[in-house]
C-alpha cells in the first residue's frame, strides 16, 4: 500500500471507469443550470415522494371510509 508524505496509508484505486473523463454527449452545458424537473427524475426522490403519496392516500381512505 503506497503511503504519502505524512506517513499514513493511502489506498489507490484504479479502475477503467474512473479513468475515463470524457463528457457524454447528452451532459448538459455547464452554463445552463439545472431546473426542478431534472430533480424530479431521480428515482430515489420519485421512490421517496410515491411512499409519502401512498401513506397520504391510505389514511385519507380509511378516514373517509372507515371513520
Amino acid at each position: 500500500m503506497p503511503v504519502d508524505r505524512a506517513g499514513e496509508a493511502t489506498c489507490v484505486i484504479i479502475a477503467r471507469e474512473m479513468l475515463d473523463t470524457t463528457q457524454s454527449d447528452d451532459a448538459p452545458p455547464q452554463d445552463e443550470p439545472r431546473g426542478c424537473l431534472f430533480a424530479l427524475s431521480q428515482p430515489p426522490l420519485m421512490i421517496f415522494l410515491a411512499v409519502i403519496g401512498c401513506l397520504l392516500l391510505m389514511a385519507s381512505l380509511h378516514d373517509l371510509l372507515l371513520l
